[in-house]
C-alpha cells in the first residue's frame, strides 16, 4: 500500500525511542477504522471497520486483508484475555463479548443494575480476568456506528465485569471515557476523557479505582485509544499519535497523514511493530521499544 516517510517530533531530551523513518500503509479501504489487536498465535491483526459493520483481518505472513467477521454488531474495541480469547465490545449489541476458542460468543456483559449500556467502545483484562471497560454513547447517537436509541444509564461510565458475572460501576465522572491501558505492573490505569481531551491516571485496588487526576493533556483534538510500552510510556491516538513519559511529561509525536487516528497497538513477534487505526487506513511503524503484554 506504500510508505509515507515521517518522524517523531520530539519534545524531551529523555525521548530515546527510534525506529523507521516511515509509516506503512496496510490497508485504505475502510470507512472508520478501529479497535487494533494483534493475536500473537496467528501473527495477524484484527481491527474494526465500524460503519461497514465489519471486522477485518490483516495477515503479517503475507500482508493479506480479508473478512474477520461480518456482520459484526458494530464492534469497537477489542483486547485478548490471558486465554488468548478475542473480547470485543459491541456497539450494536451494547455488550461486551468474548469469541471463544471453537468460535462461539459468549456475552461477558451487557446491563448495570438492569438497564442497558450505551455502547461498550473499549477494554483491557486485568491479571485476575476481570474486564475493564468505557460505556460513550456513540454507537446510539445515530445508525452510524450502530442503532440509534435513547440511553438507559444516566450518563457515560466505567465499568469492571468481574469473572463471576458481577459488573460494577468504578468511574461515573466522565464525559466520555474512551481509552484505557494498564500500567506494566497493572498498578495504574489510564483512561481518556475524549471530549475534554485529556487523560487521566487511577490507582487500581482490588475492585476498584482511587485517585483519577488529570495525566496529560491532548496537544491536539480528543484522546481516543491507548497503549503503554514496557517502559511506561502511555501512547495515545488522538489528531496523531502522542507518547507521554510516566510523569505525564509530553515526550514525542508521530504525526499520521490521515485526519484522526482512532486507536493503536503494538504486535508483532516482539510486540515492537506499532499498528495504528486512522480514519480509513491502517499504519505500522518497527521500533526499538517494545509493548506490554497487558493489552
Amino acid at each position: 500500500m506504500g510508505k509515507s516517510a515521517v518522524r517523531f517530533e520530539v519534545f524531551d531530551e529523555r525521548w530515546n525511542v527510534a525506529g523507521d523513518d516511515s509509516l506503512e500503509c496496510l490497508y485504505s479501504d475502510g470507512r472508520w477504522t478501529e479497535g487494533p489487536v494483534y493475536v500473537p498465535s496467528g501473527r495477524y491483526l484484527l481491527f474494526s471497520d465500524i460503519p461497514n459493520d465489519r471486522v477485518m483481518r490483516w495477515d503479517e505472513t503475507d500482508g493479506s486483508v480479508s473478512v474477520f467477521r461480518s456482520p459484526a454488531r458494530y464492534a469497537n474495541g477489542h483486547t485478548l484475555d490471558r486465554q488468548g480469547r478475542l473480547v470485543s465490545c459491541e456497539q450494536g449489541s451494547r455488550s461486551v463479548t468474548r469469541t471463544e476458542l471453537d468460535g462461539s460468543v459468549t456475552t461477558i456483559a451487557d446491563r448495570w443494575n438492569g438497564l442497558r449500556f450505551n455502547s461498550p467502545n473499549d477494554a483491557v483484562v486485568a491479571d485476575d480476568g476481570a474486564v475493564w471497560f468505557t460505556d460513550p454513547p456513540y454507537g446510539i447517537t445515530s445508525d452510524y456506528e450502530g442503532h440509534r436509541a435513547e440511553p438507559e444509564i444516566d450518563g457515560c461510565h466505567v465499568y469492571r465485569a468481574d469473572p463471576s458475572g458481577r459488573v460494577d460501576r468504578v468511574a461515573d465522572d466522565f464525559d466520555r471515557p474512551n481509552g484505557l491501558a494498564f500500567s506494566p505492573d497493572g498498578s495504574v490505569l489510564y483512561i481518556a476523557d475524549t471530549r475534554r481531551k485529556h487523560l487521566r491516571r487511577f490507582t487500581v485496588e482490588g475492585d476498584g479505582l482511587s485517585g483519577g487526576e488529570v495525566f496529560a493533556e491532548s496537544p491536539s483534538g480528543g484522546f481516543d485509544g491507548l497503549r503503554v510500552d514496557v517502559e511506561g510510556r502511555v501512547w495515545a491516538a488522538a489528531s496523531d499519535v502522542h507518547c507521554f513519559d510516566p510523569d505525564g511529561t509530553h515526550l514525542a509525536t508521530l504525526p499520521v497523514p490521515q485526519p484522526a487516528v482512532s486507536n493503536l497497538v503494538f504486535g508483532g513477534p516482539k510486540r515492537n511493530r506499532l499498528f495504528i487505526t486512522a480514519t480509513d487506513s491502517v499504519y505500522s511503524m518497527m521500533l526499538n521499544t517494545n509493548g506490554t503484554w497487558r493489552l
